[in-house]
């Protein structure tokens, strides 16, 4: 499939057309649309801290204004202020159309999502909802989502096989147990594919966001994306590893590595490739961000 093609979703391995309004979700969604990033902007709010498992790449506890990765916020916001943030937002930069929750834990761990949401339904019913989950909790909190309008959803996606996978997760926090090893990997992994088809059966457009890790998920990374275009998965971003924590000596892909990689899964699913790698709380246009200026307004 080309990348700029989207004329029907695979469902239960049918092709449905997508609606008017999965339509404006996805041409107003800079994610989703490489056109909309150049004229649509998305705010983050971050008002989830906790997460529920530890990948072997990703370190949250500290931050720089000037970094731009995911799992990074200068402040937590509690619901209500996270809303009177997007009131100032839409005022200031009308051409915001997503509101997004993306951590900096997992937004399904935390019940200030939640809230959030139902404020945000409540208050500013037509910009586009978004969040991205690790999707360890995706099958029970799958109908909240559609209750709250979230017609958008990142899954990070890093191994469609337990054996790769347990090389990427520390933990897996599930049933009030610390697993870890082989079956964390299984019970993520389980998890993440029923979700992700239950996300697609209730026309909720899914992106599937893939680490790429050398020496670790490289040869498998082709699979993950013939895995997620099965699933009716709308497109597939693949991210080149930060070296930190246990992957600290680990050399990220080049940017010709990378490409040729998303071509080889391009065969299978759109790509998209004009990720910025935004921080959780991120505001603005992909790579021009305002956060700066609308908190020192605060």
């Amino acid at each position: 499939m080309s990348d700029s093609e989207y004329p029907t979703a695979n469902v239960a391995g049918r092709d449905v057309p997508y609606d008017p309004e999965q339509l404006r979700k996805i041409n107003e969604h800079p994610c989703y649309s490489e056109q909309a990033c150049h004229t649509s902007g998305r705010m983050h709010l971050p008002v989830a801290p906790k997460c529920n498992i530890q990948c072997n790449y990703c370190v949250r506890d500290f931050d720089c204004v000037n970094e731009s990765r995911p799992g990074v916020c200068s402040e937590l916001l509690k619901p209500e202020e996270a809303v009177r943030l997007v009131q100032k937002a839409l005022e200031e930069y009308p051409y915001i159309k997503v509101i997004g929750i993306a951590g900096p834990g997992d937004p399904l761990a935390n019940e200030e999502t939640f809230e959030t949401l139902r404020l945000l339904k409540e208050k500013f019913p037509t910009p586009i909802k978004c969040l991205s989950t690790n999707g360890l909790l995706l099958p029970e909190k799958i109908d909240e989502l559609v209750k709250y309008d979230v017609g958008n959803l990142t899954v990070t996606v890093n191994a469609v096989d337990p054996a790769v996978g347990e090389k990427i997760y520390s933990f897996v926090e599930w049933n009030g147990k610390k697993l870890q090893g082989r079956k964390a990997a299984e019970v993520l992994l389980s998890q993440q594919l029923r979700g992700i088809k239950m996300a697609v059966e209730r026309k909720i457009l899914v992106k599937v966001n893939t680490v790429y890790i050398p020496g670790v998920n490289d040869d498998h990374i082709v699979d993950i994306a013939k895995k997620a275009s099965e699933l009716g998965v709308f497109t597939f971003n693949l991210i080149p590893v930060i070296p930190q924590y246990k992957f600290k000596d680990v050399v990220p892909p080049t940017h010709v590595e990378k490409k040729a990689m998303q071509d080889k899964c391009s065969v299978y699913i759109k790509q998209m490739r004009h990720c910025q790698r935004c921080r959780s709380d991120a505001i603005g246009k992909l790579g021009h961000d305002v956060q700066g200026c609308l908190y020192s307004k605060e």
